[in-house]
């Protein structure tokens, strides 16, 4: 069966991409959230991952106001990248394994979740800028995606609770696959941040690091928060915490937490990284 070795949480500003292309890693703006990648490359070194299944939201490049998924998964063999507006470059695209995707939509359809099947899919700045910041010198990609978008813009939201639910189903579906691959699972986003309004600029230290703890230890405290308490305690981007609780709910058996970076502010975000290993729960032996 297919197994999952653990977890990548990391912020995806589109900065930071900037930051890439203009090869400013080793500023001192910037060298406090890219030196947090050196783990990172290690870990990934290490467990060579095969598939990465990625909870991000999408930035309109897919979905916008009009038409909003609460949830959507990449059902493909190939993902393009596009241009957002961002000055980014374009990246290379990203290699899918749909038979994989297949397997995970039919096992949340079967768990009643209603998703958006993606048989053709762009992947914004949430899986590019992550993929580069853990492959940075890779000539090809060394894992197939996964995209699967969650809906953190258009109110109302998915709560906490059901983002929670929503990755331990894709988890189970992942460990029931009948295959060999080691998966890792990414949850990209915040941590908390407001780009606009009248708390432009607001970030929340405390809980942003009340939430790297608990989303280790105790994961299922963070979904008591409603949608709207996470506005007020993460700002009106740092929903995008639901992306780093659905990631979490996928890990299904022993979590430890093998690394953190946080560091303020990288464009008035609030940029987090952490590394999760993971153990299966082991199989009881039938009476």
């Amino acid at each position: 069966m297919a197994h999952i070795i653990g977890g990548v949480a990391t912020s995806h500003v589109p900065a930071i991409g900037k930051a890439i292309a203009d090869k400013k890693q080793n500023e001192p703006y910037w060298k406090p959230f890219f030196g947090g990648f050196d783990f990172v490359h290690q870990w990934l070194q290490r467990e060579k991952p095969d598939i990465a299944v990625f909870f991000y939201n999408d930035h309109g490049l897919n979905f916008f106001l009009d038409k909003m998924p609460t949830f959507a998964v990449g059902a493909a063999n190939e993902y393009h990248n596009d241009d957002e507006g961002w000055g980014l470059p374009v990246s290379r695209s990203f290699a899918g394994d749909a038979a994989f995707s297949w397997h995970l939509i039919e096992a949340l359809v079967a768990d009643e979740f209603d998703v958006t099947m993606c048989q053709e899919m762009l992947v914004d700045h949430a899986v590019a800028v992550p993929m580069q910041l853990m492959w940075p010198n890779a000539k090809e990609w060394p894992v197939k995606i996964i995209p699967v978008s969650i809906n953190t813009v258009q109110h109302p939201l998915p709560s906490a609770a059901r983002c929670f639910k929503f990755g331990r189903s894709i988890g189970r579906a992942i460990e029931s696959y009948a295959g060999n691959q080691k998966v890792m699972v990414v949850g990209t986003g915040g941590l908390s941040h407001q780009l606009d309004g009248e708390r432009a600029g607001f970030i929340n230290k405390e809980f942003d690091l009340l939430c790297m703890d608990k989303i280790v230890s105790d994961p299922e405290a963070l979904t008591g928060y409603s949608s709207e308490k996470l506005v007020e305690l993460a700002g009106t981007q740092g929903v995008e915490l639901l992306n780093w609780i659905a990631m979490r709910g996928a890990l299904t058996g022993r979590v430890t937490e093998a690394f953190r970076n946080y560091h303020i502010p990288i464009s008035n975000t609030a940029a987090a990284t952490m590394v999760f290993d993971h153990q299966p729960q082991p199989q009881r032996k039938a009476a």
